[in-house]
C-alpha cells in the first residue's frame, strides 16, 4: 500500500524523502519502505521493455538530484589507476613490444598517443575479438610506457567517498541485479525447445537495463567498488534468490534455473557416482589408458555419444576409475552458484556471450577485488563455457568474445599462477581439451588396419574444420607462457601423461593412401584442418614449454629443470612405445601410406634437442635402445621418401591436395615444428644406429635399391622407369641434407637466423615484412634473447643491401627490397638450406639462376656453375656419430656404383645425381673419422660378404681398385653377351680365377643382416626366431623374377680413376686433368680456395681430388699414376648410333639452352625498343614515320599504315584512315591555382580548403558576369570553356582504316572475354600496342603541309592580308555531306560530345542554341593546346618537336573541328574581325536599347578569338593569313595588357605616366611605344568618370610598389606570353614548324620571332621592347579609343564588374594534387573517426579526394543518390569522371576513370619502403615523395588508362 502511495509522487521527491529516511540512525522504516517500493517497481512480471523501472532506479540512486549531476559527483571520486577501456571488434588499438611484458598487451589510441613510444617496436592493429586497454597495469606492461594520465598514481590524492553518496546505490542495486537475473531465468528455455531467435529477443528487451549497468561501471572506481561488493556478496545473493517461496513467478524461474544448471557439468547428473576428475597414477594406470585407447571416457557427457559407431568403433573403451584423493572433483561437477557474479556469468554463457554483458563484465576489471573473484568464477565455469561453445551455431563470434575475456585474465602472470594453484586451471584445461577432441575420434588406419587399437581425430569434423578449439588452445598457450605455470605443468606427472594422451590423438591423423590405379574422386581439403590442429594444439604449447627450458637461470630452477626435462623425454618415449604397440607396428612401414602428423616424435625430438643444447645433458643417457630407435626412425623417414615421391609425380592420382600437404609441411610457419624436428630425429637415429643399416634403409625407403647395380639394365619392382631418376636424386639429396644440416646440431641461434635469412634472400629479393614472415618463428631466433631485440635488424643489415622503392616506367611499383650482398653470394650461399626451405621446387632453380648471374657479373665464373659446396659448422660432440654414415662401406659401394654408371652413361643418371655424389664424397673428405685404437674390424670382416673395400675409411677406399663385379641382369642385357676372351688358356684361367673374387652386393640382404645383428644384441634369443621370418618372406619377390641371370663385369677402376674419367668426360678433352701439384716445383699440395669454390662439375672434381691428395699420400700417388697412364692419347670413340644418342646429352642441352637464351634476349630487346616508341610519356626524339605533321615530299600525299590489314596508302574520301585515339573528359586545367604552393590537406578542424581561387571557378564567375550584362551569343564567343570537363584527345600514333576498325570492334564484341573495358561503349585496345582507346579520328585527305607556300616570305601589305582574311571568313563552308569521310567526322564529333557531361557543355541561356555547340567545339581545341602546354612544363623553352609530337593528333583534330564549325557562319555585323580592323560608326544607342550590347573587345579572351578565327577559315589555311590573324590579335592582347596594368597604378602614378607619354605622342614610332600607348589608354579610360575610381579603391590594398620602365616592360611581356605560346603551338601543329629551344628569359622574343610578328632581327644583347612587335593596319590611336569607349560606357553603370573583367591574369601554375602530411598517422587519426558531412555517420570505408580534399564514404549506401555511390558521384563532379581517392583504412589509392576503377597502389610506405595495404601490419607509414610525384604526373598527363593494368567495372557502387 505504502509503495503505491510512494509511486504516485514524483520520482525526485520520493528519492530525496527516502534518502533522508535512510540516513537516520534508526532507518528500519526507510528500509522497509524502499523494499516495498522496489518490489513493486522492479517486478519481473512486467514486460522487460518497460522503461519505468529504469527511470525509478536512476532517480533513487541519485537520491533526489538529477542523474547527470550524480554521475559527475561520483566521477570526481574516481581513484582508478588503470585505463581499462574496453573495445569490441574492429576498434583500432596499438601494441608496443618494447613496453609490453605480455605479448597480448594493447593500448587505446588515446593512451598510446599520450605516452612516449618514439623508437619503439609498435604497431597499430584492428582488433579482431575486442580487447581492453592495459595502460596503468604494471603486470602487463612496463611503467615507462604508461601515458601521462595513468603514470602518476592518480589514486592517492582523490578524497574518500562520503558514505551517503552511494548509500542508495548499495540498497537499490542488489534488487536491480536480481531483477535482471529473473528476466534471464524467465527468458531461458532448454535448447531443444527454444530457437536462437527467442534468446536474441530476450536480450533485445534487456538492452536498456544492461546498458545501464555498463554506464554505472564507467562512473569510475567508487561505483565499481560498490558493484564489486554487491556482485560478490554471498549473503545477499542467498537472501534474494532463495527466499522467495511465496512468489509463484519467482519460484517458476528458480526451477528453470535449476534445470539449466543440471546440464552445466561435463558430467550429466546420473553419472554422479563416478568421482569427477581423472587422476592418473603413473605406471599401470597410464598404460592402460593409452594402451586400450580408453581415453578418459568416464566423465564425458552422454549426449555426445549420438553416433553408435563412435562409441564402439574405437575399441573397447574401459572406464578408468582412479583415486581422486588429491584433486578437487569440481572440474566435472554441476556448477553451484554462491553470488550474483557467478550467476550473471552463467547466464552470459547460456546466452552465448551477448556483447553488452561481456563489455559490462570487462569494464569492472580495473577493480582488483573484482578481478580476482571474476577470474575464479571464469575458471570455475571454464568447462561449461567450452561445452556451450561446441554446441553453438555461432561458434566464431562466441570464440571471439570468450578470448576477449580470457586474454584479459590469463595474460597476467600473478593471476594465472593464482588460479593454477587454487582452482586447478591446468587440469581443467587439459581435461576439457581431451573432452573436446573425444567427440571426433576415429580408428586409425595407419600400419595395420585390422589390429590397430590407436584412435585419432577425424579432421573432417566441424570441431577441427572450423577451428572451434582455438579459444581453448589459445588460453592454454597463453598461460603456459608464464614461467611459474609452465614449471608446475612440467612437474606434474599425471598431467603430463594426460597431455601426452591428448597429443597422441593427433599422431598419424589425416592418413594419405596412394592411389595407384585411377584418380581419386573427391579431393578432401581436410589437410588444412590437420596442419592447423597440429600447429596450434600440439606445436605451440610445446614451444611455450621449451622457451622456459632455455636458460639455466638460478640453481634452484636448474634442479627442477633437469628433473623435468629428463622426465619429459621419458614420458615421450613411453608414449611412443605405447603408440607403436597400439598401431601394431613390427619393423616395416605399410607401403603406400603416409601421414605428415607425428607430434609425439616431434615432441620427443625437440625436448632432446633442448636437453642437449640448454641443459647440457648427455644424449646417450636419454636415448632408448637400438630397437626402439629403429622404430622411431621409420615414420619420419617414410615422410621424407613420400615427399620425394610426391615431387616425382607418383601421387598424382591423389589430386592437388597431396602437393598442398607436401608444401605445407615445409612452409615457413610449419617447418620448424614439422620437417626440422623430423630431420633432427633422423640425425639422432643415424648417429646412433649402425651406418650400413641406416644407409640401406634410406635407399630401400626411396625404392631405388634395384637401380644401384653396375649393370646397364635392371628391373625395378617398386618404381616405374620415369620415376627412378627423381627418386634417386631425392634419396641422395636427402642424405646430403641429413649430413649437412646443423640447425639442432650445434649451430648458435644467430647462425641459424643468418642461414635462414641468406637462404630466403638467395631465392628472391624480399621485402622486410615477407622476410619476417618467411623466417621460422621458433626456436625463436628472430627475437634473440629478449623479444623485440634487434638481432633481426642487425643480421639483416649484415647480409643484405636495401634497394629503395622505385617506380618503373612500365607502371609496376616496386617496394623496398633487400637483396643479398656480394660476399654473401660468394661465401654463404648454401643450396642445401635453400632446398630444405623451398616450398616450390622452382625456387631452387631461381636461386641457382641468381647465383649464376652474380658469378657472371662479378667475373668470377662465366659458365654454368654447379651448386657451391659449403663448409659446415663443427658438430656438437653428442652427434659425432653422424659422421660414420660417410665412412661406411654401404655408402662407398653406392657412390662407386653411381660414379661408374655415370661414366658409362647408363640411363636415369643426371647431373644432379653426380653433383650429390660428389657432395657426399667431399663431405666425407672434410669430416674424417677419428681412428679408434681398438681394432675390432677384422673379426667382423670374416663373415662380411663385401670384400669390396678393405675398411670403412673413405680416404683409403678412394684409391682401392675394384676389378670384377658379379651382377644380376636380365638376359637381354648387353653384359651377358660378352664371352670371356678365348685367346690363350692362361688368360681364360686368370679370368675364371678372378671371377671367384668378384664382388656381389645386395643392399637388401645387407640391411637384413645388420637388422638381425642389432636385434640379437638388444633382445634375447626369444624374438630372434620370430622376426627374420616376417622380414625374409616379404622380400623374396625382389630377386626372384625368373629371367634374371648372373654376369661378371670387369671394372678395374677405383673411385679416383672414375673421378678422373668423369673430369675428362665433362671437359670433353682427353688428358684434361693435370694435378696442380705436379706443376709446382716442390710438389706440395695446396688448396686454392678461391679458384675452386665457385665453378662447374670440373672444378668440383678438381677440388675433391686435391683434397684427397692433401689428406692421404696414397691418394696423391694414385692420382699421379693414373694421369701418367692417360697421357698417351686414346683413339677417338667410334660414333656408332648408340654412342651418338648418348653423345653428351648435356652438351646438346647446353646448346639448346644457349639458343633459347639468345632468342629470349633478342625478343626482349625488340620488345623494349617497341615499348620505348609506343609507351613512354616523354621521349623527345621525333620518330619521323609516326610524325604525322611532317611532310614526306612536297607534293606527295601522306601515306598511312593500317595496323589491322597492314596495307599502306593515303586517306581518301571513300576509304578514310583514322588515328586510334582516347577521348577523355578532364578537369585538370580547372584545378590550377595562382599560388606556387599546393594546397594542404586539412588534418584538424581548424584547417580548410577553399576552391574559389581555382582556374575553373574563376572562369565560371567570368562567364556568368558577362552573361549578366551582354548579348548571350557574343558572350559565348568571348571565353573558352572546358577548364572543367573539357575533352582531351590523345593517341598512340597508330592508324587504321575505319572499315577495318569496325570489323575489329565486331570481333571484340563477339569475343566476350572481357578485358576490363566495355566494347559497347566503343572502347578497345590498339591492335598493335594494346594501348587503351575509345574512338578513331579520321585523317583529312590531302597533301602534307604545303611548305612551298610560305617558305618565301610574302610581300603583301598587312592591310591587304586583313582584307583577304575578311573575304575568306565570308565564304560559307559547304560540304558534300554524303562521303564516308564526312560521316566519320560527324560520328567523331558525336563521340567527343558524349565524352563529357551535359553540364560541361550547356552554358547558353537558350538551351540547344548553336552558339553552345560553337563554344564547345573551339574550347576542345583550346583545352588540348592548354594541356599540351602544361605537359611541356608551362612554357615552350624546351622547344623541339613536342614531347608528344610524334603522337600528336591535334592537326587531325583541328580538321574535324573546323569542318564542323564552318557550318555556322558568323554574322558579319557581329564579326569581331571587323571590329578589330575597322573603325565603326557609332550607332545611336537608343535605336536598339532593348537588345543587350556586345561584349567589349577588351573583355574578350584573345586566345579564344585566335582559335575561332583559325577554325572558321577555309582549310588548309595559308601561313600568311595565319600570321596576319596573330598580328592583329597581338595588338588587342597588348592593349589588354596596358589597360590591365594601368589599373594597378596609384592615381598619382597614372597621372605621371599619362603626361610623360603624351609628350612623345608625335614622334615617328609613337604607335610602337608602350609609353605613348599607355598614356593614350589612360586618358581614354579616364573619360569615363567611374572606371578608375573603382580601381583606386582596389589598388591601395594591392601594393605600394613603384613601377619602373623595366618592371612595366616585364609585366607587359608576361601578360602577352600565354597568347604567344598558344599561337606558336597552333602554328607548330598546323604548319609543322619546329619550336626553337631557348632560355627562359628569351622566351618572348624567340616566340615573337617564330610567329613572324617581330620584324627586325633580334639581338639577345639589347633589351627587346614588347611594343616593337606591334603592327597596326589602321590608326592605332583611333582604334584604341574605340575599344576603350566600349569599356567606359559599361563602366559608367557597373564600375566594379568592369574592373574585374579587365584585370584578368592569364597566368596559372601547374596543376598539383594536395600537399600530404609526412606521417600517415596524422591523416588516419583525424579521418578514420570523422563523420561524413553528408550523412553525419562515421563511414565504414572513409575516403579522401586527393584533388580537392573532399571526405566521402566509399561504397556507403547512406550517401547514395540516383543509384550513384558517393565516390563515383564525386569523381564526376570534381574530375569529370576521373577521381583519385585515398582509402583511409587501407592506405591505398584507387583511381576511378569513367565506369572503371583500379587500385593504384600506395604513396605511404613504411620505414622499409613497403606498402601496408589494409594497414595489416600497422607499422608507421611515411609519404614516399617519388610515388606521389608519379601519381600526380599520371593525373596531369592523363595516362592512368595506359599505365594501370588491372581495371574493373565499379557499377557505380564505390
Amino acid at each position: 500500500m505504502m509503495a503505491a502511495s510512494l509511486q504516485r509522487r514524483d520520482k525526485k521527491s520520493t528519492a530525496s524523502y527516502l534518502k533522508a529516511e535512510l540516513n537516520r540512525t534508526d532507518n528500519s522504516s526507510g528500509v522497509h519502505q524502499l523494499q516495498e517500493l522496489l518490489d513493486s517497481v522492479l517486478n519481473p512480471e512486467r514486460p522487460a521493455g518497460d522503461t519505468e523501472a529504469l527511470e525509478w532506479c536512476k532517480s533513487l540512486l541519485a537520491g533526489g538530484e538529477g542523474f547527470e549531476e550524480f554521475c559527475k559527483t561520483v566521477r570526481s571520486y574516481d581513484n582508478a589507476t588503470l585505463c581499462g577501456l574496453v573495445w569490441t571488434a574492429n576498434f583500432v588499438a596499438y601494441r608496443c613490444r618494447t613496453c609490453g611484458i605480455s605479448p597480448c598487451m594493447s593500448l587505446c589510441a588515446e593512451c598510446f598517443n599520450n605516452g612516449d613510444h618514439t623508437g619503439h617496436d609498435f604497431n597499430m592493429f584492428r582488433s579482431q575479438a575486442g580487447g581492453a586497454c592495459d595502460c596503468g597495469d604494471s603486470n602487463v606492461m612496463r611503467e615507462s610506457g604508461f601515458c601521462r594520465r595513468h603514470r602518476s598514481k592518480t589514486g592517492t590524492n582523490v578524497p574518500s567517498v562520503p558514505r551517503e553518496l552511494l548509500f542508495m546505490s548499495e540498497m537499490v542495486l542488489p534488487q536491480f541485479i536480481i531483477y535482471i537475473i529473473q528476466y534471464l531465468r524467465d527468458g531461458y528455455s532448454e535448447p531443444g525447445t527454444a530457437s536462437e531467435r527467442d534468446l536474441q529477443k530476450v536480450l533485445q528487451q534487456l538492452e536498456p537495463q544492461i546498458s545501464f549497468l555498463e554506464e554505472l561501471t564507467k562512473m569510475g572506481g567508487a561505483m565499481r567498488t560498490v558493484l564489486t561488493k554487491i556482485l560478490t556478496n554471498q549473503q545477499s545473493y542467498k537472501d534474494l534468490t532463495m527466499g522467495q517461496e511465496e512468489n509463484v513467478h519467482a519460484k517458476k524461474n528458480y526451477d528453470k534455473y535449476l534445470s539449466a544448471l543440471k546440464s552445466s557439468g561435463l558430467v550429466s547428473s546420473d553419472e554422479k557416482n563416478v568421482s569427477g576428475v581423472i587422476e592418473l597414477a603413473a605406471g599401470a594406470g597410464a598404460l592402460s589408458i593409452l594402451g586400450s585407447a580408453a581415453v578418459v571416457r568416464d566423465p564425458i557427457e552422454s549426449s555426445i555419444e549420438d553416433d553408435p559407431d563412435g562409441s564402439q568403433g574405437a575399441g573397447q573403451r574401459k572406464r578408468v576409475k582412479l583415486s581422486s584423493s588429491t584433486k578437487d572433483p569440481s572440474i566435472m561437477d554441476v556448477l553451484k552458484h554462491k553470488c550474483f557474479l557467478e550467476e550473471l556469468l552463467f547466464w552470459t554463457i547460456k546466452y552465448e556471450f551477448p556483447q553488452k554483458m561481456v563489455t559490462f563484465l570487462l569494464n569492472m576489471l580495473p577493480d582488483q577485488d573484482y578481478k580476482i573473484s571474476f577470474t575464479r568464477t571464469f575458471v570455475q565455469h571454464y568447462a561449461f563455457i567450452m561445452k556451450t561453445l561446441m554446441k553453438s551455431h555461432e561458434s566464431d563470434t562466441m570464440s571471439n568474445r570468450i578470448v576477449h575475456i580470457s586474454v584479459q585474465l590469463f595474460s597476467n602472470e600473478e593471476l594465472a599462477r593464482h588460479v593454477t594453484e587454487e582452482c586447478q586451471l591446468l587440469d581443467i584445461m587439459v581435461t576439457v581439451l581431451l573432452y573436446m577432441m573425444e567427440s571426433c575420434l576415429v580408428k586409425s588406419e595407419l600400419q595395420d588396419e585390422e589390429n590397430n587399437r590407436h584412435v585419432v581425430v577425424n579432421c573432417g569434423e566441424p570441431l577441427l574444420k572450423n577451428n572451434t578449439y582455438w579459444p581453448l588452445v589459445s588460453d592454454f598457450i597463453n598461460i603456459l607462457s608464464h614461467q611459474s605455470v609452465a614449471k608446475k605443468f612440467l612437474e606434474d606427472q599425471s598431467l603430463l601423461m594426460l597431455w601426452m594422451s591428448f597429443v597422441s590423438f593427433f599422431q598419424g591423423m589425416n592418413l594419405n593412401k596412394r592411389e595407384i590405379n585411377e584418380h581419386v574422386e573427391f579431393e578432401s581439403q581436410t589437410y588444412y584442418a590437420a596442419f592447423a590442429a597440429e600447429l596450434e594444439a600440439c606445436a605451440q604449447p610445446m614451444w611455450g614449454l621449451l622457451t622456459h627450458c632455455k636458460v639455466k637461470q638460478t640453481f634452484v630452477l636448474i634442479v627442477h629443470y633437469d628433473g623435468s626435462v629428463k622426465t619429459y623425454p621419458a614420458k615421450e618415449e613411453e608414449t611412443l612405445q605405447l603408440w607403436f604397440d597400439s598401431v601394431n607396428f613390427v619393423d616395416e612401414p605399410a607401403p603406400h601410406q603416409v601421414s605428415f602428423h607425428l607430434p609425439l616424435h616431434r615432441y620427443y625430438a625437440m625436448f632432446l634437442s633442448k636437453a642437449v643444447k640448454c641443459q647440457g645433458l648427455d644424449l646417450d643417457s636419454l636415448l632408448p635402445d637400438q630397437e626402439m630407435l629403429m622404430k622411431i626412425m621409420i615414420h619420419p623417414l617414410q615422410i621424407q621418401a613420400s615427399l620425394s615421391e610426391i615431387h616425382s609425380n607418383m601421387w598424382v592420382r591423389n589430386g592437388l591436395q597431396i602437393k598442398g600437404q607436401a608444401m605445407t609441411y615445409v612452409q615457413s610457419h610449419f617447418c620448424n615444428s614439422m620437417i626440422d624436428p623430423d630431420i633432427y630425429l633422423l640425425q639422432i637415429c643415424a648417429s646412433r644406429l649402425d651406418p650400413d643399416y641406416f644407409i640401406s634403409s634410406v635407399f630401400e625407403r626411396f625404392k631405388v635399391v634395384d637401380l644401384l647395380t653396375m649393370a646397364s639394365q635392371h628391373q625395378n619392382t617398386a618404381l616405374d622407369p620415369e620415376h627412378e631418376k627423381p627418386m634417386l636424386e631425392g634419396a641422395l639429396t636427402f642424405l646430403v641434407l641429413l649430413l649437412s644440416l646443423r640447425i639442432h646440431l650445434g649451430m648458435a641461434d644467430d647462425d641459424i637466423l643468418r642461414a635462414e635469412m641468406v637462404s630466403q634472400l638467395c631465392m628472391n629479393d624480399r621485402t622486410h615484412s615477407s622476410l619476417l614472415d618467411l623466417i621460422p618463428e621458433n626456436p625463436n631466433p628472430k627475437s634473440g634473447t629478449v623479444p623485440g631485440s634487434s638481432s633481426f635488424e642487425v643480421m639483416l643489415s649484415a647480409v643484405a643491401d636495401f634497394k629503395a622503392p622505385v617506380f618503373e616506367p612500365g607502371g609496376s611499383m616496386q617496394q623496398g627490397m633487400y637483396t643479398p650482398k656480394a660476399e654473401v653470394w660468394e661465401k654463404e650461399f648454401d643450396p642445401i638450406m635453400v632446398i630444405l626451405r623451398t616450398v616450390y621446387r622452382r625456387d631452387v632453380q631461381t636461386a641457382m639462376d641468381r647465383y649464376t648471374a652474380f658469378l657472371k657479373e662479378s667475373g668470377i665464373f662465366s659458365g654454368n656453375p654447379w651448386p657451391p659446396y659449403k663448409e659446415r659448422t663443427p658438430l656438437h660432440p653428442c652427434y659425432k656419430g653422424l659422421v660414420r654414415l660417410l665412412h661406411c662401406k654401404t655408402l662407398h659401394i653406392v657412390l662407386f656404383t653411381l660414379l661408374y654408371k655415370i661414366s658409362m652413361d647408363h640411363q636415369n643418371m643426371s647431373e644432379h645425381v653426380l653433383c650429390m655424389v660428389l657432395y657426399l664424397i667431399e663431405l666425407g673428405l672434410d669430416n674424417v673419422l677419428q681412428e679408434e685404437p681398438e681394432e675390432e674390424e677384422p673379426c667382423i670382416e670374416e663373415h662380411c660378404h663385401d670384400s669390396w673395400f678393405p675398411g670403412t675409411n673413405l680416404l683409403s677406399n678412394l684409391h682401392h681398385v675394384i676389378d670384377f663385379v658379379r651382377v644380376r641382369v636380365p638376359e637381354t642385357a648387353p653384359e651377358v653377351k660378352r664371352e670371356p676372351p678365348a685367346s690363350t688358356s692362361t688368360d681364360s684361367s686368370s679370368f675364371a680365377q678372378n671371377s671367384g673374387t668378384a664382388q656381389v652386393f645386395s643392399l637388401v640382404a645387407e640391411r637384413r643382416r645388420k637388422f638381425q645383428e642389432i636385434i640379437n644384441r638388444s633382445s634375447g634369443e626369444a624374438s630372434q626366431a620370430v622376426r627374420p621370418k616376417s622380414s625374409a618372406t616379404k622380400w623374396i619377390p625382389h630377386g626372384s623374377t625368373p629371367q634374371l641371370t648372373t654376369a661378371i663385369l670387369e671394372i678395374r677402376e677405383s673411385m679416383i680413376s672414375l673421378l678422373i674419367k668423369l673430369h675428362h668426360k665433362l671437359s670433353a678433352k682427353q688428358n684434361s686433368f693435370c694435378p696442380p701439384w705436379m706443376e709446382n716445383s716442390e710438389g706440395s699440395v695446396r688448396l686454392d680456395s678461391v679458384k675452386y669454390s665457385h665453378g662447374d662439375g670440373i672444378s668440383a672434381i678438381e677440388r675433391i681430388l686435391t683434397k684427397a691428395a692433401l689428406r692421404a699420400r696414397q691418394n696423391k700417388r694414385c692420382i699421379q699414376e693414373i694421369c701418367m697412364k692417360i697421357s698417351p692419347p686414346v683413339p677417338p670413340k667410334k660414333n656408332g648410333p648408340a654412342d651418338k644418342k648418348t653423345m653428351d646429352k648435356e652438351e646438346r642441352r647446353q646448346k639448346a639452352r644457349e639458343r633459347q637464351q639468345k632468342l629470349l634476349a633478342e625478343f626482349a630487346s625488340r620488345q623494349k625498343s617497341f615499348m620505348e616508341t609506343a609507351m613512354d610519356v616523354e621521349s623527345p626524339d621525333a620518330d619521323v614515320a609516326m610524325d604525322l605533321g611532317s611532310s614526306e615530299q612536297q607534293d606527295s600525299e601522306i601515306l598511312y599504315d593500317c595496323v589491322i590489314c597492314g596495307q599502306s596508302g593515303p586517306s581518301t574520301e571513300d576509304r578514310p584512315t583514322g588515328l586510334v585515339v582516347l577521348l577523355q573528359a578532364s578537369s585538370v586545367l580547372g584545378h590550377r591555382c595562382k599560388s606556387t604552393e599546393p594546397k594542404k590537406l586539412p588534418t584538424s578542424d581548424e584547417e580548410h580548403i577553399y576552391s574559389v581561387d581555382t582556374c575553373g571557378a574563376t572562369h565560371d564567375v567570368r562567364l556568368t558576369t558577362l552573361q549578366r550584362f551582354f548579348n548571350d551569343s557574343s558572350c559565348l564567343q568571348s571565353v573558352s570553356i572546358g577548364w572543367e570537363g573539357g575533352v582531351y584527345v590523345q593517341t598512340c600514333g597508330h592508324t587504321l582504316h575505319i572499315d577495318c576498325h569496325k570489323s575489329y570492334m565486331e570481333s571484340l564484341r563477339s569475343d566476350q572475354v572481357l578485358q576490363g573495358f566495355s566494347v559497347d561503349k566503343g572502347e578497345f585496345t590498339c591492335p598493335l600496342c594494346r594501348q587503351f582507346a575509345n574512338s578513331v579520328l579520321p585523317c583529312y585527305p590531302g597533301r602534307g603541309v604545303e611548305k612551298t607556300h610560305w617558305q618565301t616570305p610574302s610581300n603583301k601589305n598587312l592591310s591587304v592580308l586583313v582584307k583577304e582574311v575578311e573575304e575568306l571568313q565570308d565564304q560559307l563552308g559547304t560540304f558534300s555531306s554524303e562521303t564516308n569521310l564526312s560521316r566519320e567526322m560527324e560520328s567523331v564529333i558525336k563521340d567527343i560530345k558524349n565524352t563529357t557531361q551535359k553540364k560541361y557543355m550547356d552554358y547558353s541561356k537558350t538551351p540547344g542554341s548553336p552558339d553552345n555547340d560553337f563554344l564547345f567545339m573551339y574550347s576542345v581545341a583550346r583545352t588540348n593546346l592548354e594541356l599540351e602546354l602544361v605537359h611541356r612544363g608551362g612554357d615552350l623553352c624546351c622547344g623541339g618537336a613536342s614531347a608528344a609530337a610524334k603522337r600528336s593528333c591535334l592537326n587531325q583534330l583541328f580538321h574535324v573541328l573546323a569542318m564542323h564549325m564552318r557550318l555556322y557562319s558568323i554574322d558579319s555585323a557581329y564579326n569581331p574581325w571587323t571590329r578589330l580592323t575597322q573603325l565603326t560608326q557609332k550607332i545611336d544607342s537608343h535605336v536598339c536599347s532593348d537588345e543587350r550590347p556586345e561584349v567589349p573587345l577588351l573583355f574578350r579572351d584573345v586566345p579564344s578569338l585566335l582559335i575561332i578565327f583559325v577554325l572558321t577559315m577555309p582549310q588548309p589555311l595559308h601561313k600568311e593569313h595565319f600570321t596576319c590573324i596573330v598580328k592583329v590579335l597581338y595588338t588587342l592582347q597588348y592593349i589588354h595588357a596596358i589597360v590591365a596594368l594601368s589599373v594597378k597604378f596609384s592615381a598619382e602614378e597614372r597621372l605621371a605616366w599619362k603626361n610623360s607619354g603624351a609628350l612623345k605622342k608625335h614622334t615617328s614610332d609613337a604607335e610602337k611605344s608602350w609609353e605613348v600607348l599607355l598614356s593614350h589608354g589612360i586618358s581614354e579610360l579616364s573619360k569615363g568618370n567611374r572606371f578608375y575610381e573603382a580601381a583606386t579603391e582596389e589598388v591601395s590594398v594591392v601594393s605600394s610598389r613603384v613601377w619602373s620602365p623595366q618592371s612595366i616592360e616585364y609585366a607587359l611581356q608576361q601578360f602577352c606570353l600565354p597568347f604567344l605560346r598558344i599561337s606558336s603551338l597552333l602554328q607548330h601543329h598546323l604548319f609543322g614548324d619546329d619550336l626553337p629551344n631557348c632560355l627562359r628569359e628569351e622566351e618572348f622574343p624567340v616566340l615573337a620571332n617564330c610567329l613572324g610578328i617581330l620584324t627586325s632581327a633580334f639581338q639577345p644583347s639589347n633589351q627587346l621592347l614588347s611594343a616593337s612587335c606591334l603592327d597596326w593596319s589602321i590608326s592605332a590611336f583611333e582604334i584604341i579609343s574605340q575599344w576603350c569607349s566600349e569599356v567606359t560606357e559599361f563602366a559608367d553603370m557597373n564600375a566594379e564588374h568592369a574592373m574585374t573583367l579587365v584585370v584578368q591574369d592569364p597566368h596559372w601554375t601547374a596543376p598539383r594534387l594536395l600537399h600530404l602530411p609526412e606521417n600517415y598517422n596524422t591523416i588516419f587519426q583525424y579521418y578514420h573517426r570523422k563523420a561524413c558531412t553528408f550523412c553525419n555517420k562515421v563511414p565504414k570505408d572513409p575516403a579522401l579526394c586527393l584533388v580537392c580534399g573532399t571526405f566521402v564514404c566509399l561504397k556507403g549506401l547512406c550517401c547514395k543518390q540516383q543509384n550513384y555511390c558517393e565516390c563515383v558521384l564525386h569523381s564526376q563532379h570534381c574530375g569529370a569522371a576521373t577521381g583519385i581517392f585515398l582509402l583511409i583504412n587501407a592506405s591505398v589509392i584507387i583511381i576511378i576513370r569513367g565506369h572503371r576503377f583500379c587500385l593504384w597502389g600506395a604513396v605511404y610506405l613504411d620505414a622499409h619502403g613497403e606498402e601496408d595495404r589494409d594497414l595489416r601490419r600497422g607499422k608507421p607509414l611515411y609519404l614516399c615523395e617519388e610515388r606521389y610525384k608519379v601519381l600526380e604526373q599520371q593525373w596531369v598527363s592523363h595516362t592512368f588508362d595506359h599505365i594501370s593494368k588491372r581495371w574493373g567495372p565499379h557499377y557505380n557502387g564505390l
